[in-house]
């Protein structure tokens, strides 16, 4: 489903420089399967529902990660912790996307998507839905399976540059 553009009274240009004010978790948003594995930085991410356990992520279609996210339906949403700030500057664009998941502790839990170990939270979900708004698409996912790191402190991103959230 598509949804029209709105009229917009905001230039691009303020209005990434008023959301750049607004503090987010950060993310690691990853997938494989037949599409190849892939993954990006994100901090698009929201809940939707916990009856059942729904969360939304934004993409840009124009990433070159996006085609594989679509192709698998499936991906995971890895919540990083402090200490993790140069993984996500990788997987923001840093190095080449054949690179992101060397050196790390990645694992799976029931999509076969990524999983970080040391994720603060990670969420593997399967793409049950999605609409196209401007130039991304805001994908609604159904969670099947959750893993936990406690303890760690909370990775930030506001003013672009990261921050730490003692825990």
């Amino acid at each position: 489903m598509t949804s029209p553009a709105p009229e917009a009274d905001v230039s691009a240009a303020a209005y990434r420089e008023a959301m750049a004010q607004l503090a987010s978790a950060v993310h690691l948003v990853t997938t494989d399967g037949p599409g190849g594995r892939a993954g990006l930085t994100a901090s698009s991410v929201c809940s939707v529902s916990d009856a059942p356990p729904t969360l939304l992520v934004c993409l840009n279609r124009a990433s070159s990660a996006y085609p594989a996210f679509l192709r698998n339906g499936v991906l995971c949403i890895n919540t990083l912790s402090a200490g993790h700030e140069a993984l996500a500057a990788d997987f923001a664009g840093r190095v080449p996307p054949g690179e992101r998941f060397t050196g790390e502790g990645w694992g799976q839990l029931e999509t076969g998507a990524p999983v970080l170990s040391e994720a603060l939270i990670a969420f593997d979900c399967r793409i049950v839905d999605r609409h196209a708004v401007g130039t991304h698409d805001v994908l609604i996912c159904a969670v099947a399976a959750l893993a936990e790191a406690r303890g760690a402190d909370r990775l930030l991103y506001a003013n672009r540059r990261y921050h730490v959230l003692p825990r």
